[in-house]
């Protein structure tokens, strides 16, 4: 049987307070909120349609399978990034947010990464294994071992047939010699090269004849280097109790296996120069060595043939000790004679300077450029101010030769432009 409706006939009950009515705004953010807390972030996969770039430099697109239709905004913050242009019908994989766009009642994907499907899910499942493997610590540098120091045998999990064991190879014979190369030959690609890489590395741990592993490839794309992304590879690097070093593609990839390895190399030639280096730096140590071992041997013979000559000279007879004191006093005589003429040099050389410093000095010398020195008599007071002397007054002149006596006729004044 229904339900009864409200009474209409009745005013004292109104239909507001048997049931809440929402307004479209009030509904409109409760479905927004209820879509927030349910998905978050998610990732969605979908083929682009209706897209368009926006003046703002935001991208509004739609997200379709075959059998519905998912509105997607990509605002300018987040699609300045991109590496690819967004077109119609392209296959991608969204990151971002549901969200709800009120003014339409319109829910929509908040997008903030976008990428191109197979690489995307690769990545992603890329990105997943790299989180949880640092989570568990394989990536934690207290974890990476110290390379030998000098590894006389060395293990190589590459492809037998690659361009990277023969640079390998090649270098090590140039620059290293002494090393041999212990190759395990696997796939570097492929469904089953993951497999056969781990087990490598397996197998040369159990050899143990080997001080180093290097696990080498050549450069690729991403999908010919995925082998060395793989949790089973990168678990046998760190599982591995000899050192390993990663020397997978070029400086444009870095891999699980690089990541998790004691030491990470962009290129094969570059994981043989190590070995090289390590050689070299060895000898050089060795050379060094032998160099500081040849000077103090060396010095030791120096010093007891020192010691030798001084006993020598001990066991000499009284008249030869006197005969070389006598030719010591003599150099001593020779010395002191040397010295005394030195002195007396110097000496004379500063009485001559201070000689003509004096004459330098004396008024003598500045009367014989053409000056004259007067003074009032008789009291002999020389005269320096015009002011001082009045007519009538004896004055003596004193020149550079001689002197005259004669009386003031007239003060001039005291300016030289009127002489």
């Amino acid at each position: 049987m229904p339900k009864p409706g409200p009474d209409l006939f009745n005013p004292a009950v109104s239909p507001k307070e048997q049931k809440h009515i929402y307004s479209v705004s009030e509904i409109t953010h409760d479905i927004k909120v209820i879509l927030e807390n349910t998905f978050g972030e998610v990732w969605v996969e979908g083929e682009i349609s209706n897209f368009r770039a926006a003046t703002s430099g935001h991208f509004y697109f739609s997200l379709k399978d075959q059998s519905a239709l998912l509105a997607a905004a990509m605002f300018a913050r987040a699609n300045r990034e991109l590496k690819f242009k967004l077109e119609d019908g392209q296959k991608v994989i969204c990151f971002g947010k549901v969200d709800v766009y009120g003014v339409r009642g319109q829910y929509q994907l908040i997008v903030d990464k976008v990428e191109p499907t197979g690489l995307g899910a690769r990545q992603l499942a890329f990105e997943q294994l790299k989180n949880k493997l640092f989570k568990e610590g394989l990536f934690a540098p207290e974890h990476k071992r110290e390379l030998p120091l000098m590894p006389f045998s060395v293990g190589i999990v590459t492809s037998a047939a690659g361009a990277a064991i023969r640079d390998i190879l090649q270098i090590l014979a140039k620059g290293s010699p002494c090393v041999s190369a212990v190759i395990r030959a696997v796939r570097v690609q492929g469904e089953s090269a993951a497999k056969e890489i781990a087990a490598g590395i397996e197998d040369l741990n159990q050899f143990g004849k080997v001080d180093l592993i290097i696990v080498s490839r050549g450069g690729g794309s991403v999908e010919d280097l995925w082998s060395f992304n793989e949790e089973i590879v990168a678990r046998a690097i760190y599982n591995s109790a000899i050192p390993v070093v990663s020397a997978v593609g070029h400086q444009i990839n870095t891999t699980l296996s690089d990541l998790v390895a004691d030491v990470f190399v962009e290129t094969p030639s570059a994981a043989a120069k190590i070995i090289v280096d390590k050689r070299n730096a060895l000898v050089a140590e060795l050379d060094s060595l032998r160099q500081e071992i040849v000077f103090i041997i060396t010095e030791m013979i120096n010093s007891l043939k020192g010691g030798l000559v001084a006993l020598r000279h001990m066991l000499k007879s009284p008249l030869d000790r006197l005969l070389e004191k006598q030719q010591l006093l003599d150099e001593l005589r020779s010395g002191l004679n040397q010295g005394i003429r030195y002195y007396l040099n110097i000496s004379r050389e500063r009485m001559v300077s201070l000689i003509e410093k004096l004459g330098a000095l004396s008024p003598l010398a500045v009367l014989s450029r053409g000056y004259s020195l007067s003074m009032l008599l008789p009291q002999g007071e020389i005269i320096k101010e015009a002011a001082k002397i009045k007519p009538g007054d004896k004055v003596k002149t004193i020149l550079a030769k001689g002197a005259f006596i004669g009386l003031v006729q007239e003060i001039a004044a005291d300016n030289f432009n009127s002489c």
